[in-house]
């Protein structure tokens, strides 16, 4: 391939892309790349994927499943961080005494 070419390919595509990051999805390629993996990539390493034939453009459905997913995923992730921060207080006898004697009544 020339590579004035390839450039020249990669430069429209980018320019068909709009702005910000871009999500593409893999094709199944002969060296063993797996077709259907998600991800959201700059421009620019969108263009080179598409024109090199290793992953096309996600749709708009696509984008917003992902979105989804994406936020699910930070959400759980936080859950889980939240969840492992364990507060331990050590208290003397004489504070666990003095707790306990005030849930109690008063005679």
């Amino acid at each position: 391939m020339d590579l004035r070419t390839y450039y020249r390919k990669i430069r429209e595509t980018e320019e068909g892309l709009g702005e910000g990051a871009s999500l593409i999805v893999s094709i199944e390629t002969p060296d063993g790349g797996r077709a259907g993996v998600k991800s959201e990539v700059p421009r620019r390493a969108a263009a080179v994927m598409i024109v090199e034939g290793k992953a096309r453009l996600g749709s708009d459905e696509e984008r917003s499943r992902y979105q989804a997913e994406k936020a699910q995923a930070i959400e759980a992730a936080a859950e889980l961080a939240a969840a492992s921060r364990v507060r331990v207080a050590l208290l003397s006898e004489a504070e666990l005494r003095q707790i306990k004697g005030q849930g109690r009544p008063a005679k």
